[in-house]
């Protein structure tokens, strides 16, 4: 079924090329295709398009339809070209006549675009939340070694001294950064196209707005041809929020591969965490983090590659658009999955805690003995030229501890007042205003 034929038969090799991996992708837009009906077939009865007996047999099979995806019962024939076509097949067999008429108004553009928007918000929430369970763990392991030092490096040289805290305690502020990110994809995504049909609007009397209070949506998308410039635009949006994740995923990794080789001995796993070489028996290896900066080295490719999609097109509807799909949707998966292995494995880092009494480490303390002097009231330029010297004679002897106590720094690691911006951050996005939305156009 297609809900553009006509009476020509289409090439069975065109449509194979055409219809591409739809039918295995929009399984994940099911629900959300009939949260769009519903809110729509309410419309349409409020202006005179469906009658009220026409929308409780609508409403009520469509629920029933909503139930069974709930239920993973749901499929796509075969033959069958979207999750649009799917639905209103159903539809039509159970109430005759009626399901023919939910597309009045409607085009597939703008049936589709609501349909990933409110797919994208979804999956937006389920990485917001993967990112505050790491960001707690990070928290609570930033705490729990506060103290224990760390060298710190620049140009990976020996540079300063930081501790454990601050090194937790750094990736969780940077992904506090990432869910300011999310939040600007979030807002991207959370205005409604529904009503530009195929992107030039309808001669029919759509109440946009109720459409978009039903939905939960924060706003319009009022420019119709903007809203199907939209689609692509908003996928964009979403994948460099994504890649902003999986960039702080990536780079911690980094610094735990690192950390754990026996060059760095700074932190182990649990045996049952690692994996074993096929010849050499001492081999402890960290997998785990090597897969899962390469998993996130690809993800931030992501935003490129949905540019080079887009990168040539004129307003209005192109199939090329129908690609994005492919790009994006198993993204949140796999972004989804290194988050949730990142946390499991953050948690179970075990560190040493008498790494800066190796002789190599001593000079870590160069720039606070500088500042020593500093205090008592040597010229800066005359105290660094003072420990330089030392340091070339090897006389320096480094200072007994590190005494930093302004904000963020090894003494006041300010955790309480990061916790308070992802918080705050979190709680704009206003969750709860969907999720109402959504029970009251399936309750029964």
């Amino acid at each position: 079924m297609k809900l553009w034929q006509k009476d020509t038969a289409v090439a069975a090799e065109i449509e194979k090329f055409t219809v591409g991996r739809d039918a295995e992708l929009d399984l994940e837009l099911a629900r959300f295709d009939v949260l769009g009906s519903l809110a729509h077939t309410r419309m349409l009865q409020s202006i005179g398009l469906l009658s009220e007996d026409e929308l409780a047999v609508l409403q009520a099979e469509l629920k029933n339809i909503y139930q069974s995806i709930e239920a993973g019962e749901f499929t796509i024939e075969p033959g069958v070209e979207d999750i649009h076509s799917q639905v209103e097949l159903e539809l039509t067999r159970r109430v005759g006549d009626a399901g023919k008429k939910i597309h009045s108004g409607r085009s597939r553009n703008d049936q589709v675009l609501v349909d990933l928007k409110l797919y994208f918000r979804h999956q937006l929430k389920e990485i917001v939340q993967e990112v505050q369970a790491l960001f707690n763990v990070l928290q609570a392991q930033s705490e729990k070694y506060k103290h224990v030092l760390l060298p710190g490096y620049t140009h990976l040289q020996v540079a300063m001294p930081s501790s454990f805290g601050l090194w937790f305690g750094a990736y969780a502020e940077s992904l506090v950064d990432d869910v300011q990110m999310l939040l600007a994809a979030y807002k991207i995504t959370d205005k409604n196209p529904l009503g530009s049909a195929a992107g030039y609007g309808s001669s029919f009397p759509l109440d946009r707005q109720m459409t978009t209070d039903l939905l939960g949506f924060e706003a319009l998308n009022y420019n119709v041809v903007y809203a199907q410039m939209g689609r692509g635009k908003t996928e964009r949006t979403v994948a460099t929020a994504l890649a902003a994740v999986a960039a702080t995923v990536a780079r911690m990794s980094m610094d735990l591969c690192l950390y754990m080789s026996q060059n760095f001995g700074f932190i182990t796993l649990p045996d049952q965490l690692t994996t074993g070489s096929s010849i050499m028996p001492h081999k402890k290896n960290p997998d785990v983090f090597e897969l899962l900066r390469g998993k996130c080295n690809k993800l931030q490719a992501l935003p490129t590659d949905i540019s080079m999609l887009l990168i040539n097109l004129p307003s209005g509807y192109h199939r090329d658009l129908q690609l994005l799909k492919e790009n994006l949707f198993p993204a949140f998966q796999e972004l989804k999955s290194c988050l949730q292995m990142m946390t499991y494995m953050a948690e179970q880092v075990q560190v040493r805690k008498d790494i800066l009494q190796e002789e190599k480490y001593k000079y870590l303390f160069s720039v606070d003995a500088v500042n020593e002097l500093v205090l008592q009231g040597v010229p800066f330029r005359d105290a660094y030229k003072a420990i330089g010297e030392k340091i070339e004679a090897g006389t320096f002897e480094a200072p007994a501890e590190a005494t930093h106590t302004h904000e963020g720094s090894i003494g006041n690691l300010c955790n309480d007042k990061v916790a308070e911006q992802m918080q705050r951050l979190v709680q704009s996005f206003r969750f709860e205003r969907v999720q109402q939305a959504y029970e009251n156009l399936t309750a029964s």
